[in-house]
């Protein structure tokens, strides 16, 4: 008996051995990944060979991704042109991309036209000029702010949110939305699947019950975990839009005693800009399952001219788009720097590309300062964006470890002229896996806003000295050599 179950142990450990192989196999020949991805799972499976390709079904197989999503580029294209034709009045002005230089007179600008044309070439990113923007930072006057348009929401409302947790701040906009389906106002939910997998049947209810609709954005198959909605999105009316990088949960508005206060950044858009989020909303409804939703006029009003007149483009990335268009301006925001840089961000995993950018803009006398958390949500992630660090501190980037709380927001800065703000991490997943919604602004104002934020990020951080960094345990050093490693995959 007992050499009848060792000889079943030594045949599934072949059996798994072999497996493991195949994997390594189809990794390096079939699925064409980026190599140092490629190499990042090569060495998992080499490392762990009994329960590597485990993992590698969870967080790394591809299977139908570009038939899927292949898909669905090409219905959002078809969309958007769709669009442009019975709405021509917004589609992108050709004529403003020669009065770009103007948009800021007191600044040498002449680099924008470049990034603009590249956002709208990359992207389908017309460029907008008729916006108000208020800016948030942190979650309870954002939601405080978002209720209240709920409340005088008169013909729609959509939101899609990567979380909508069913605990008392999703209750409490759940039953708002509820409330106005009641009153004959169209309403419309799209959330996570995986990110909203433990939510109880009766928090979607709420509304559905109400006349309200709710979708599930890619319902969890198994345990596959990547290519998640982390696009966050509200549009009232076809006037008022929200963007940044609030979800819908208590820990948003500093109610989870782990994270204590939460740090994050959002924007309300008041003008044409809201239209562009109203579009992704609805190519993203049309991709779930159900009755697609049409480009009805009542989606799309004329708003009011907006004395702010903030300039700004609406930039999507994911699966779903032919070019990494968020990575694409943050790169060209570095590149094109001349004053300073200020990022913060929850997850620091740059690719190499981006990695090169920040230390030549650093070695060019440039000022780059980099925000992460101190108390991180994931601690792997966190030894991995402390390798990076350790690398840029040599070229002069200076390195803050957020300490108030936890600090949840997405947002870049350059020259007091232009921020990036939205849902996308700086990190590989990000990048390549999300499906990530940003906008950018250029407006000195604005920037100004943020840039006074970040002043006071910086005093409620730990500057990472680069002394003190050298001269770190040995354990750190080797959970940031391993996290480095495996950062692809993060």
């Amino acid at each position: 008996m007992i050499t009848l179950a060792r000889d079943f142990f030594v045949i599934g450990a072949v059996i798994m051995y072999i497996t493991n192989i195949i994997f390594a196999i189809f990794v390096v020949f079939f699925e064409k990944k980026n190599p140092g991805v490629t190499w990042a799972w090569l060495m998992v499976l080499v490392m762990i060979p009994y329960f590597g390709f485990l993992f590698y079904i969870v967080l790394g197989f591809e299977g139908r991704k570009h038939k899927v999503f292949g898909k669905k580029l090409t219905e959002d294209i078809k969309f958007f042109e769709e669009f442009t034709e019975k709405y021509p009045q917004y589609a992108a002005d050709e004529k403003l991309m020669d009065e770009i230089d103007g948009i800021i007179p007191s600044k040498n600008t002449a680099y924008l036209n470049n990034l603009v044309v590249m956002n709208k070439n990359s992207g389908r990113s017309p460029y907008r000029q008729n916006n108000s923007v208020e800016v948030f930072h942190e979650g309870n006057t954002k939601f405080e702010s978002l209720l209240e348009d709920i409340k005088n929401a008169k013909s729609f409302v959509h939101m899609e949110y990567y979380l909508m947790h069913d605990d008392s701040l999703g209750v409490r906009i759940m039953e708002a939305l509820a409330e106005k389906a009641r009153q004959g106002v169209e309403v419309k939910v799209i959330y996570d699947g995986m990110g909203n997998a433990s939510n109880k049947p009766s928090f979607k209810k709420i509304l559905v019950n109400a006349g309200g609709e709710v979708r599930i954005f890619l319902p969890p198959r198994g345990i596959r975990v990547n290519y998640r909605d982390h696009r966050k999105i509200a549009v009232i009316d076809g006037k008022t839009g929200y963007i940044g990088g609030l979800n819908i949960g208590d820990e948003y508005i500093s109610l989870k005693k782990r994270f204590g206060f939460w740090r994050d950044s959002h924007i309300k858009i008041t003008g044409d800009s809201v239209k562009d989020l109203e579009l992704r909303f609805m190519m993203d409804w049309n991709f779930t399952k159900g009755e697609n939703i049409g480009l009805d006029e009542k989606y799309f009003p004329t708003v009011e001219n907006q004395e702010e007149n903030v300039n700004m483009q609406i930039i999507s990335s994911g699966p779903d788009t032919q070019w990494n268009s968020i990575l694409n301006s943050y790169f060209k925001m570095v590149t094109e720097a001349n004053k300073n840089i200020y990022i913060a961000t929850p997850y620091f995993v740059p690719d190499d590309s981006l990695l090169v950018a920040l230390r030549t803009a650093a070695l060019s006398g440039i000022d780059v300062r980099i925000i992460i958390p101190g108390k991180p949500d994931h601690p792997f992630v966190h030894s991995g964006s402390l390798s990076y660090m350790g690398e840029l501190m040599e070229a002069g980037v200076r390195c803050y470890e957020y300490r108030k709380g936890f600090i949840h927001a997405k947002v870049m800065t350059i020259d007091g002229m232009i921020t990036s703000v939205g849902t996308a991490n700086m990190d590989i997943r990000s990048f390549s896996l999300n499906f990530e919604v940003n906008a950018l602004i250029y407006d000195e104002n604005v920037t100004a806003e943020f840039e006074k934020q970040f002043n006071i990020d910086f005093n409620d951080c730990d500057e990472i000295i680069p002394e003190e960094y050298q001269n770190r345990g040995r354990i750190a050093k080797a959970k940031e050599a391993f996290a480095r490693l495996i950062s692809p995959l993060l």
